[in-house]
C-alpha cells in the first residue's frame, strides 16, 4: 500500500468497525470481546488524526465501562430468580400481579453477575467500534461520500455525530480558559462555573454549523413536484416494509418461505427504486471527491473478515461464541484469529494525514 500520509475514505473506516461490532455482537465471550477491544484502541491510536473529532475515543470507552456498570447493576436489581450460588441475599420487594414474572431485587446470584457482566461487555464492545468509527472517519467527508437520496438524513446525522466531538473540544478550551484564571474552588460553583461555559460553547458552534451548512446548501429539497414526493415516499415506505416482512420471515422458521427472501429481494427493490427517485430531485456538485483505491477496498475487506470469522464461530463453535455462566471461558484459534484479524487494518491502510506530515 501507499506510504504517503493521506485520509482514508471514511465509509471504509465505518464498514471496517461494522465489520467487528457485528463479530461482537454475534459472542457473550469475554476472551473475545476484549480481544476486539483491544484491536480497535491499537488500530485508533495508530491511524487517527489530529482533527477534533479523533479525541472523543476515550469518552466511548467511559460510555462502554458505564454500560458495562450499569447492565450488572441491572442484574442486581432484576437478580431474583436467577438459579446458581448466592452471593449476596438482598429482601425481595413485591410487585403488584400485572407484571408476573418480574422480580425486585431478590437473592442475587453469582452465575446473574456473570451473565450481566457479559451482556454489558458486549454492548460496550458495540459502542467502542462505533467510537472508533467515529475518530476515524471525517463527518464531513462522510456527508460527501453518501448519495443524494440520503443526503438530507446525511446532514442531520453529521451535526448528531459531531456532537461529542465538539463536546470534547469545549471541555478542553474551558480547562485551558480557567487553568489561565483563579475563580471559586467550591464544588457546586465550580461545577457551574465550568459546565455553563462548556455547554454553552458545543451549542454556539452547532448553531455555526448548521448556519454554516444550510449557506451552503446542505439538504435542499429541489423542485419536485407534489406529485413526485407522494410517489417517492410511496416507494420507499412499501420497500422498508417489504424488507421488514422479509427479515422477519427469514427469523422466523414458521412463516411462510415466499414471504422470506422472495419479499426480503422485492422490498429491496422497490426501496433502491424510491431512493434513486429522491436523489434525482438532489442537484449539487463535489469538488474533488474522495475515490475508492487499493487501501479502502483492504480495509473493508480486513472488516468483512472479522464478521464472517465471527459468523462462523457463533454457529459452528457455540462453547465458544456462548459460554457457560457457571465455568471459565474458553478461546478458540478460529475465535482468537476472527478478533486478532481486525488489527490488520494498520498494514493496509496509509497513515493519517496530520499537521507535520507532508502533503
Amino acid at each position: 500500500m501507499s506510504a504517503l500520509p493521506r485520509d482514508l475514505h471514511p465509509v471504509a473506516w465505518w464498514l471496517w468497525a461494522i465489520g467487528l461490532a457485528t463479530a461482537a455482537s454475534l459472542t457473550t465471550n469475554p476472551l473475545v470481546l476484549l480481544t476486539i477491544v483491544g484491536v480497535v484502541a491499537v488500530v485508533v491510536t495508530a491511524r487517527r488524526t489530529d482533527h477534533p473529532w479523533a479525541r472523543s475515543f476515550r469518552f466511548y470507552v467511559w460510555l462502554g465501562v458505564a454500560a458495562v456498570v450499569l447492565r450488572v447493576l441491572w442484574r442486581v436489581v432484576l437478580g431474583g430468580g436467577y438459579p446458581g450460588d448466592v452471593v449476596l441475599d438482598l429482601p425481595e420487594i413485591p410487585l403488584p400481579d400485572f407484571v408476573l414474572g418480574v422480580t425486585l431485587l431478590g437473592p442475587v446470584t453469582q452465575e446473574a453477575l456473570v451473565a450481566g457482566l457479559y451482556d454489558g461487555l458486549r454492548l460496550a464492545t458495540l459502542v467502542i467500534c462505533v467510537g472508533a468509527a467515529n475518530s476515524l472517519a471525517n463527518p464531513k467527508r462522510l456527508l460527501r461520500s453518501l448519495p443524494p437520496a440520503l443526503y438530507e438524513i446525511g446532514t442531520a446525522l453529521v451535526v448528531a455525530v459531531t456532537v461529542l466531538p465538539q463536546f470534547t473540544q469545549s471541555i478542553q478550551r474551558v480547562r485551558a480558559a480557567q487553568a489561565l484564571r483563579a475563580g471559586d474552588t467550591g464544588r457546586v460553583k465550580r461545577l457551574r462555573r465550568f459546565l455553563v461555559p462548556v455547554l454553552e460553547d458545543t451549542f454556539d458552534r452547532s448553531l455555526a454549523l448548521a448556519a454554516g451548512m444550510d449557506t451552503r446548501g446542505y439538504g435542499r429539497t429541489g423542485t419536485a413536484t407534489p406529485t413526485e414526493r407522494r410517489t417517492t415516499g410511496a416507494l420507499v415506505i412499501a420497500g422498508l416494509c417489504g424488507v421488514a416482512v422479509g427479515v422477519y420471515a427469514l427469523l422466523d422458521q414458521t412463516a411462510p418461505r415466499l414471504l422470506a427472501a422472495p419479499m426480503l429481494v422485492l422490498g429491496t427493490l422497490v426501496a433502491v427504486a424510491g431512493l434513486v427517485s429522491a436523489g434525482r430531485r438532489v442537484q449539487r456538485t463535489r469538488y474533488r471527491p474522495d475515490r475508492w483505491r487499493p487501501a479502502e477496498l483492504a480495509v473493508v475487506a480486513v472488516g468483512l473478515g472479522v464478521a464472517v470469522l465471527g459468523w462462523w464461530v457463533s454457529h459452528h463453535q457455540l462453547a465458544i461464541a456462548y459460554p457457560s455462566v457457571s465455568a471459565a471461558p474458553e478461546v478458540s484459534l478460529t475465535a482468537l484469529v476472527a478478533a486478532l484479524l481486525g488489527i490488520a487494518a494498520v498494514a493496509v491502510s496509509p497513515p493519517p494525514r496530520t499537521a507535520g506530515s507532508v502533503r
